[in-house]
C-alpha cells in the first residue's frame, strides 16, 4: 500500500521537527508500505514553524510543505491535507507530539476491515477542564447526528482518500469539520473501525482549540451544518 502522511501546525516550532523526524522513522521501517509522503500542512504559523518545515522538506525527499497565509483554523487545515494527499491512504496527527505515531501499525492492521479507521484517546493527557470541554462537545454530535464514535475530534486518524473525494465537499470549519467528514461518511455507507491510543502531556507549546473564539465559531458551524444535513 501507499501512504500519506500529514500534520496540521499552527506555532508548533517546538515540536514540529521532533514529531516529524518521530514519524519519518516510523513509515520508513513499515513492512506494508511501498511509498509514503509526509505533508507539513503549516496553517499560517506566526512563529518559526512555516521555516522549520521548509528546512526539512529540503533536506528529507519525501517531506513537503504546504503554507496558508493567513490562517485557516484547524478544518481548513485538514482539508488542505487531504486535498494534497496523493495516495489511497491517507493518515494524519497531530503535530504537538501528544500520539506516538508509531501506534500507526495498529489502524493499518484494521485497513481491510474498514475504510476510516478512528483513534480514540484511552486516557486524555489533558487539563480537567479541557476533559470536561471535551465531554460537553462531544455530547452535540451524539444528539444533532446520532453520530456513534468514541473520541470524534481524537486527532489520530487513517482514512481512504476515497472517502474524502466520494463525500460532499466539506464546508465545516475547525473542529465540525471532522464531525462533517464522519456524518457524511456514515451516510454514504462507508465502514468505521475505532483504535485507542495513547495520550501523552504536551511539552511545549500552547493549545488553541478550547479558546472562546474557536468554541463560538464551532458551535455556529455545527448548527448550520445541521440546518444543511436535516
Amino acid at each position: 500500500m501507499n501512504l500519506s502522511i500529514f500534520f496540521p501546525a499552527y506555532n508548533e516550532e517546538k515540536n514540529i521537527e521532533t514529531t516529524v523526524r518521530k514519524a519519518l522513522a516510523v513509515a520508513r521501517g513499515l513492512e506494508e508500505v511501498e511509498l509514503f509522503e509526509i505533508i507539513i500542512v503549516n496553517d499560517g504559523s506566526t512563529d518559526k514553524t512555516g521555516e522549520i518545515a521548509d528546512r526539512l522538506a529540503s533536506e528529507i525527499s519525501e517531506v513537503r510543505v504546504v503554507h496558508h497565509d493567513p490562517n485557516r483554523g484547524y478544518g481548513g487545515a485538514l482539508k488542505t491535507g487531504f486535498k494534497e494527499s496523493k495516495y489511497s491512504w491517507v493518515a494524519f496527527a497531530d503535530s504537538d507530539g501528544q500520539f506516538d505515531f508509531a501506534e500507526i501499525e495498529k489502524f493499518l492492521a484494521k485497513k481491510d476491515e474498514a475504510d476510516l479507521i478512528l483513534g480514540y484517546r484511552l486516557k486524555r493527557a489533558d487539563s480537567l477542564v479541557r476533559k470536561v470541554y471535551t465531554y460537553g462537545w462531544g455530547l452535540i454530535p451524539k444528539i444533532l447526528f446520532g453520530l456513534g464514535v468514541r473520541d470524534y475530534s481524537c486527532g489520530f486518524k487513517l482514512i481512504r482518500k476515497e472517502v474524502f473525494e466520494a463525500v460532499p465537499p466539506l464546508v465545516g470549519e475547525e473542529k465540525v469539520t471532522q464531525i462533517e467528514m464522519l456524518v457524511k461518511a456514515k451516510r454514504w455507507g462507508f465502514k468505521f473501525a475505532e483504535i485507542g491510543v495513547h495520550h501523552y502531556p504536551r511539552t511545549a507549546g500552547t493549545q488553541t482549540g478550547a479558546s472562546p473564539k474557536v468554541v463560538l465559531k464551532s458551535l455556529k458551524d455545527l448548527l448550520t451544518l445541521w440546518r444543511r444535513l436535516k
